[in-house]
């Protein structure tokens, strides 16, 4: 397989998806949500068509969409306070993190990435001539400080954090953000905070931002999408939350890249922003991580660390398997057992194997109770 600058062309995400497609197998190897937005929403769409929202918005974004977003931030039970140069529009939270990186980051700088994590971090930090430093989380998916010091240098120009964290349901505390401070407060030292699931926080929890602690925030490049939100990925709106120097920065970046994302949803967002209720998000994600998890006991599958947050659920297959790697059982038990899922060490750069699968709670009811009944029935 072709490799661009040491990384492999084609992602095993796909590969696993294109997979289960092949092989008609219950597909619970993606994030892709697979039940349909709400309807208000697509009201809202139907109603940019007959208005003047066919041209670019402005390089910030639709005027009309950074005050619902500022208006939005301020209700949360933890409440962001944003004026509207903190606020830019992008394409998307892949782009935003691109475009972050490239903000800060020189030839030979390095950028710690935390893992398990999302495959695009590394090749983001590598395009932008920068050098990825990986800092893997204990067996209990929880920072050891003391590892995580030992990863800064003086070369270290970034930390990326992603919270709830894609694939473990990690979700920083502000506890967490404050230790975090701590390791870096005396270096120049930027953060990018992926905080794309920020509404899907389970078990009472509330999402704490980074961008909520003081001294943080004047570092931060803090990442949203709308498309994780709203269950709309293929819309492509996202928004970067970031201090008015930063956000200067980064739209000097973005006008010769993607310049704006697409107007016509950024106006649709704009008025359903304001009667969305994240309650409902949180609530309707909760209820679909639990029906997951009650099936799965009734399998040789193990969970046992029950996520906290995001739509992901890590398990253990060893009661399977003693003998595949994790790359070779999930293609078996997407291929001869009919019910797709990712391997853990995906989420690593070192590609080592591991004892665990992850699967996503992000689909119809019928689609999480079809496809753990067939594990029961089949292992």
């Amino acid at each position: 397989m072709e490799k661009v600058y040491g990384f492999t062309h084609y992602s095993f995400f796909s590969e696993m998806s294109e997979l289960a497609v092949k092989n008609n197998s219950f597909d619970l190897s993606l994030g892709l949500a697979d039940f349909d937005i709400d309807p208000s929403l697509k009201a809202f769409l139907k109603e940019a068509a007959d208005y003047s929202t066919h041209h670019y918005e402005p390089l910030a974004g639709s005027p009309l969409l950074i005050e619902s977003i500022i208006r939005y931030n301020s209700k949360r039970n933890n409440s962001i306070f944003l004026n509207e140069k903190e606020v830019t529009i992008t394409p998307c939270a892949t782009f935003t993190l691109y475009t972050a990186l490239k903000c800060i980051v020189n030839h030979g700088d390095e950028v710690i990435v935390i893992q398990p994590s999302y495959y695009t971090y590394a090749p983001s930090i590598v395009l932008n001539h920068g050098t990825p430093v990986y800092y893997d989380l204990d067996s209990d998916f929880k920072v050891n400080w003391e590892k995580l010091s030992s990863c800064i240098s003086d070369r270290t120009k970034a930390i990326i954090v992603n919270s709830p964290q894609n694939p473990t349901g990690k979700v920083w505390s502000q506890h967490e953000w404050n230790q975090l401070y701590e390791l870096i407060k005396d270096r120049e030292i930027y953060l990018i905070s992926e905080e794309i699931y920020d509404t899907y926080c389970y078990d009472g929890a509330e999402h704490y931002s980074a961008f909520l602690h003081p001294e943080l925030r004047k570092r931060c490049f803090c990442i949203f999408s709308f498309g994780k939100m709203f269950h709309s990925t293929g819309w492509k709106v996202s928004y970067l939350l970031s201090s008015e120097d930063l956000t200067a920065k980064f739209r000097c970046h973005q006008q010769y890249i993607s310049y704006s994302a697409n107007a016509p949803c950024q106006y649709a967002i704009a008025k359903y922003l304001d009667i969305f209720d994240p309650c409902k998000n949180q609530i309707l994600m909760q209820e679909k991580r639990d029906l997951f998890n009650d099936l799965i006991k009734k399998t040789p599958f193990v969970v046992e660390h029950t996520t906290e947050g995001a739509v992901f659920q890590v398990a253990n297959f060893r009661n399977i398997s003693k003998t595949m790697t994790d790359v070779e059982f999930s293609k078996w038990l997407t291929v001869d057992k009919g019910v797709a899922c990712l391997p853990l060490s995906a989420f690593y750069n070192s590609k080592n194997n591991s004892d665990y699968v992850r699967f996503s709670f992000a689909k119809n009811d019928e689609l999480i109770i079809n496809a753990l009944e067939h594990l029961r029935k089949n292992l």
